[in-house]
């Protein structure tokens, strides 16, 4: 699982409330990550790859929505993969893990390995926070004709930027001047944790208002569409709306144990003796999260594909084929380029006031179906509903 802990326990002498957690069956500990890191990386692959008897619908190209869902399953498995690996040394060799814990040692490998497997799993999920934040960002604009693929280069400048940024700075702060004299006060820790849990926080209450302001301007979408809100327009919208929800509630499920765990932990280290009998719940209740922890972060990457295509199902098309993925772009500039071939186009006839009216309607089609990518029926009924669909 992600968690600061894990770079604080590659200091010799760590806090008390980390020792607790790092020590309390790590076997069981390390196998649960695994375990769950493994089901949720075959999961996630299994969910990705093309499966027989589906036609992909004809899309010239990918928008920057559909790069960015693809980078939050890619950054969720290269995370699961860390996991998975920190693991498998932790069990196999105990060891080569224990002298982690030596002050004075010439062996440098055991801190190599500690650090550097922690900063690879919390710099993977955390560029993953940063995806999920660009694709709500990415949501409003397309839906705004704001945004189109020009813009995924900021979002990769943004993302791995911040990622890479916070990362390096929380870690610099945390062992400096050395790893053997990290963790004797609160003010080594306290910057790595707050740029560990930044981007966490800011999906928790960032994306909430952006999908909400999505869905307004969706409504608006439809509604401008014919000039009035039949039943299928409802329903697409409630299909997006449920979309949105099913994000958040994975990302809360996956993450909440975290920061419950978080400040149990903080509290224990606020006091003198966290052994004490008073604090026997609460020290409880920060073990229990600790290995809910385990079980709930690695599944967040196939929990996600869920959320965002629905159960693909088993059948895997192994032939090779360019895939393509069905979202479109709203941009002005690649509407033009990139959209749906209209009948308008064949018919020499055809008045300039029609084409304008088309070429609006496609560009409201394309952000609907978008937004309610990869479910079939939302797809149908936006195709019988639209204009273009009823001029043939």
């Amino acid at each position: 699982m992600a968690s600061p802990r894990l770079e604080t326990y590659c200091c010799p002498n760590r806090d008390a409330a980390t020792q607790l957690v790092m020590n309390f069956q790590p076997e069981v500990f390390c196998g649960v990550c695994i375990g769950s890191a493994s089901v949720s990386l075959l999961l996630t692959i299994l969910q990705l790859l093309p499966k027989k008897g589906q036609s992909p619908r004809k899309m010239p190209k990918a928008s920057s929505s559909s790069t960015i869902l693809l980078l939050i399953s890619v950054c969720d498995i290269l995370g699961g993969l860390g996991m998975i690996f920190r693991s498998s040394v932790w069990l196999g060799f105990p060891d080569f893990i224990a002298n982690i814990s030596v002050v004075n040692r010439t062996d440098v490998w055991p801190s190599t390995f500690c650090v550097g497997s922690a900063m690879w799993i919390q710099l993977l999920y955390s560029a993953g926070f940063w995806w999920l934040f660009c694709y709500a960002v990415d949501s409003y604009l397309v839906v705004r004709r704001s945004a189109g693929l020009s813009t995924i280069v900021l979002y990769h400048m943004m993302t791995w930027g911040l990622a890479v940024m916070l990362c390096v700075e929380g870690i610099a702060l945390l062992y400096y001047p050395s790893l053997s004299s990290c963790e004797n006060g609160l003010e080594h820790a306290i910057p790595h944790y707050i740029t560990t849990y930044v981007p966490l926080l800011l999906v928790l209450v960032a994306n909430p208002i952006l999908f909400r302001r999505t869905v307004s301007a969706v409504a608006s979408l439809l509604k401008g569409r014919q000039g009035i809100y039949t039943e299928n327009e409802r329903r697409l919208g409630t299909e997006i709306q449920m979309r949105f929800f099913k994000i958040m509630l994975v990302f809360v499920i996956c993450w909440s144990s975290n920061i419950i765990n978080e400040t149990l932990l903080f509290y224990l280290e606020m006091q003198p003796d966290i052994n004490e009998m008073p604090l026997k719940n609460i020290r409880s209740a920060a073990l229990i999260t600790w290995i809910i922890m385990g079980v709930l972060n690695p599944m967040q990457g196939f929990l996600f594909t869920l959320a965002f295509y629905g159960w693909t199902g088993w059948r895997v098309d192994l032939k090779w084929r360019k895939r393509e993925i069905p979202w479109e772009s709203m941009s002005s500039s690649t509407v033009g380029e990139n959209a749906y071939p209209s009948p308008v186009n064949y018919q020499s006839n055809i008045h300039d006031s029609k084409k304008i009216s088309t070429t609006d309607s496609q560009q409201t089609d394309e952000a609907i179906s978008m937004l309610s990518e990869g479910n079939t029926s939302s797809d149908e009924r936006l195709t019988r509903s639209s204009p273009i669909y009823q001029g043939w």
